[in-house]
């Protein structure tokens, strides 16, 4: 089964020029060597994964079977066989089992295999991600017998591989975590956790990762612990914990969300207070790089349908992609795509780095909180775009784009909703924390590269890292004010960073003597830092529009074309600019 009105792309890599490049210039040898295999798991995507995902959304969502043949309660989620094969050959074709052993790979592997995957189904990727997170603590975090019994299962690719789960949200909680009323007492040969947790992905995972609060911590965050919590007790008998309902969600229809009552569950203590906290957080940080990554996906999987469809679909005589108020919005669609690409990008870039230097940790926390939010944003933002384009038959449950449109909202929400992003850069931003001297340094690392003939972005992304200057240094002046500006903070070193990694492709494909990524930045400039007034109308002079086809294609503009508006234009402020006021 697969949706009418799709690209039929049969490889989901091959045809990203843009990853492709990105890949390659970031970590070249790691794309020289993993070029077939993205290849070849960019086809079983689009292919085999895309078809159970339609097949699952429409028809076969799991339920929840509460009772066995004799009546007695039990907890067991039973899939599609279709959801059920892709689900197990996620994970044999490395995607949790390739970043650990004597041979392990980098994160950023196994991150862009997220963002191919969650092109064609989010309730796949959703799983595979909190398998990652999983072993990911277990791997580093956990004492030594936890982590030698318990993660082989997990990375195993053999058709045989555990899944993993993070359950943290309680009702009365919600993104607070701190907040948690489960109780972890001693108990026999382990632990007894009881407690509910309120919103459990996979919740028919083989062992999840959950905070609790053991008898007599303190209240907050820092009274937390962090407990495993396997399906099968050591004596091979069903753990003491109960599936309430499966969830009746907006999107996602294909993954199993659950109330998970805790009932005298057993578990064992990866971390005790005031370490739980932390290293749940770790599980999170980890999650929340992989959600960037689904929110690129969905941005590409939502700009290639609505391309092929304006590409094919008459009207008035032509195709839509002919008529210029179309291409804008395609082009709009390609810019932010980009942008977001490379922010998840930079993100992954930067939990690898800070695996190995404690010093990078300020800016991957950093770059992860204006990952998560901006990528996630837009994934809507595309998703509803794509469906504009269709028009009436976009949002009917016959086209991919209806289930797009559903699945991304969850990615605003996931991993903690903008409200938390912004929260968290605020606390970055204050003295002696170094996320804005990460940041700051960043972008003069891009800038100070750029050759004369990009002067004009250079200039607009200066004045825009003027601006986050002046905005930080006003909150740490006047702390009390931050809790009112943690949203507009949060755009304005989005966009400004988003700009900035823009410009550091466009100056590698500029010394290739192609100024493609240059047309690019310079859009993104004039839409996110310097909006146009909208109470004129400028001369029609876009470059981008001139080179449609090229651009669309990732093919090479000469050099010469890329100027799209003067360097004044780019570095002053227009009426209407997001910085007013």
């Amino acid at each position: 089964m697969r949706e009418a009105g799709t690209t039929g792309a049969q490889n989901f890599y091959l045809t990203d020029a843009n990853l492709q490049r990105l890949l390659r210039r970031i970590a070249p040898t790691l794309a020289g060597r993993w070029a077939q295999q993205l290849a070849d798991f960019g086809a079983w995507v689009a292919t085999e994964v895309d078809a159970a995902a339609a097949y699952t959304d429409r028809f076969a969502p799991p339920i929840l079977e509460a009772r066995d043949h004799d009546g007695d309660l039990q907890t067991r989620v039973i899939s599609n066989p279709r959801y059920d094969a892709v689900h197990h050959q996620v994970y044999d074709w490395g995607i949790v089992g390739l970043n650990h052993g004597p041979s392990a790979e980098p994160f950023l592997l196994t991150f862009a295999m997220g963002y191919l995957l969650a092109q064609a189904d989010i309730s796949l990727h959703c799983p595979a991600t909190l398998t990652g997170a999983v072993a990911y603590v277990l791997d580093r975090l956990a004492p030594p017998e936890l982590r030698d019994r318990y993660l082989p299962d997990l990375i195993r690719r053999d058709g045989r591989a555990w899944t993993g789960a993070t359950w943290a949200t309680e009702r009365q909680g919600g993104s607070d975590m701190g907040a948690a009323a489960t109780t972890a007492r001693v108990a026999g040969g382990g632990i007894e956790l009881t407690g509910l947790k309120w919103f459990c992905s996979n919740a028919a995972a083989d062992i999840a990762l959950v905070t609790a609060r053991p008898e007599g911590a303190p209240p907050g965050s820092k009274g937390l612990g962090l407990y495993l919590v396997p399906r099968l007790r050591p004596d091979g008998s069903a753990n003491r914990y109960r599936i309430r309902r499966l969830k009746d969600k907006l999107g996602t229809r294909g993954l199993p969300t659950g109330e998970i009552e805790l009932c005298g569950t057993y578990a064992q203590e990866v971390a005790p207070p005031p370490h739980g906290f932390k290293a749940m957080m770790d599980a999170l940080e980890f999650s929340r790089v992989h959600n960037a990554m689904a929110s690129a996906g969905v941005q590409r999987r939502a700009f290639a349908e609505a391309l092929a469809y304006a590409a094919r679909r008459q009207a008035f005589g032509s195709t839509l992609a002919a008529f210029p108020m179309v291409r804008a919005l395609l082009l709009d669609m390609l810019v932010e795509l980009e942008a977001s690409v490379a922010l998840a990008f930079e993100a992954a870039r930067s939990f690898y780095l800070a695996a190995r230097d404690p010093a990078a940790r300020p800016w991957l926390r950093t770059v992860t909180a204006l990952a998560k939010y901006r990528t996630a944003e837009q994934a809507v933002w595309s998703a509803s775009r794509a469906i504009e384009i269709f028009g009436g038959v976009g949002y009917t449950e016959e086209f991919v784009t209806a289930r797009l449109l559903r699945d991304a909202q969850v990615l605003t929400v996931w991993e903690g909703p903008a409200n938390i992003q912004a929260l968290e850069l605020l606390r970055l931003m204050k003295e002696g924390q170094g996320g804005f001297e990460s940041f700051a340094q960043r972008i003069d690392a891009v800038v100070s590269t750029a050759p004369p003939s990009l002067d004009d972005a250079v200039g607009a992304i200066r004045a825009a890292l003027n601006d986050c200057h002046h905005a930080v240094g006003h909150i740490r002046e006047h702390p009390d004010d931050a809790p009112y500006h943690g949203r507009r903070l949060l755009d304005l070193t989005a966009d400004t960073l988003s700009a900035a990694l823009l410009l550091e492709e466009a100056v590698v494909d500029i010394d290739g003597g192609d100024a493609r990524k240059a047309i690019v930045v310079r859009r993104f400039i004039v839409h996110r830092l310097r909006p146009e007034s909208p109470r004129g109308l400028a001369p029609i002079d876009d470059p981008a529009q001139r080179h449609f086809d090229a651009i669309i294609r990732y093919e090479t503009v000469p050099m010469g074309a890329q100027v799209e508006r003067s360097p004044a234009a780019l570095s002053s402020p227009a009426c209407g600019s997001p910085r007013d006021g």
